[in-house]
């Protein structure tokens, strides 16, 4: 199970499922400056880059990935805008070919001789971050099942789909876990879908990741995520042992009370599918400034 290629003819379904509440404008803890919102959609847009990067080959984009970024806040839909904004789901090929906007940027790399130098990079801008309204995360865990269920009748052989859901709060309309588990019933002849879940947290708390069990879990909305948490395939297992990220067979794709650094490894473990370590947008020492 989860071993089947991934090609244009069979690809598979990534969906980024990503709470847009008005708590997300709070900062992370110790760190004023950085609202939540605005480091996340970063981080997405850096793992749509990610997508795009691997599906290039020889100047073409090939559509071995079919992507959706549903955001929910005082609304539930898509974060796309511009020429993709109708579509709930699209191929990484029209992704690739309709950024928001292109962003201009210097990176601090090494020098190799002890010193730092500044290189230009471009990099794509897909979301804007957003932060306003409750947290309707049944709704929007339903439009994602709604997704899917289209998606697999076209496409029901091959890598099964994966939907990664970031929250930094419980639920405002309901217990997420009935249609959690009806996601989690979906799937290809290769296996089911993987429902990942990471938590991110305003206060100052000890941050849990990947557990097997949930006995180390400090309370029932925890536990609520846990259980509609799938356990890693071994591919992924692989691609999260390459991060140095401390996962276990029988490990769930979870993380409870995130920090940044768990938000980046989160997508990339999620996105890395085949076992492939995926492109690394940002070494934790880099420092990329926005020139404007």
């Amino acid at each position: 199970m989860y071993s089947a290629q991934i090609t244009r003819a069979n690809p598979t379904c990534i969906i980024l499922l990503i709470d847009q509440s008005g708590s997300m404008a709070d900062p992370f803890s110790g760190d004023s400056a950085r609202k939540k919102s605005d480091f996340v959609a970063e981080v997405v847009n850096h793992t749509l880059h990610d997508l795009v990067i691997r599906c290039t080959k020889t100047e073409e984009v090939r559509n071995y990935y079919h992507v959706s970024v549903i955001g929910y806040g005082r609304h539930v839909g898509s974060c796309f805008a511009g020429p993709l904004s109708a579509r709930n789901i699209v191929p990484i090929s029209e992704v690739a070919d309709y950024p928001l906007q292109v962003k201009s940027s210097y990176k601090r790399v090494s020098d190799g001789a002890g010193g730092w130098v500044e290189i230009p990079v471009r990099y794509p801008v897909w979301i804007h971050p957003a932060s306003d309204g409750k947290t309707p995360m049944c709704e929007a865990l339903a439009r994602a099942k709604d997704i899917l269920q289209g998606w697999l009748l076209e496409h029901p052989r091959g890598f099964p789909p994966t939907v990664l859901h970031l929250t930094d709060g419980e639920s405002s309309d309901g217990d997420p876990n009935e249609i959690g588990r009806q996601i989690m019933s979906l799937g290809t002849d290769d296996g089911a879908v993987l429902l990942f879940n990471c938590h991110i947290s305003t206060r100052r708390s000890a941050k849990i990741e990947y557990p097997p069990e949930e006995s180390s879990l400090p309370d029932g909305f925890a536990r609520s995520l846990f259980e509609i948490s799938s356990r890693l395939p071994s591919n992924f297992l692989a691609a999260a042992a390459q991060l140095g990220v401390n996962a276990v067979e029988g490990s769930r794709g979870f993380v409870f009370n995130g920090d940044p650094s768990s938000i980046v490894q989160f997508y990339e473990i999620g996105t890395s599918l085949t076992g492939m370590t995926p492109y690394r947008w940002m070494d934790r020492t880099d420092d990329v400034t926005e020139r404007t």
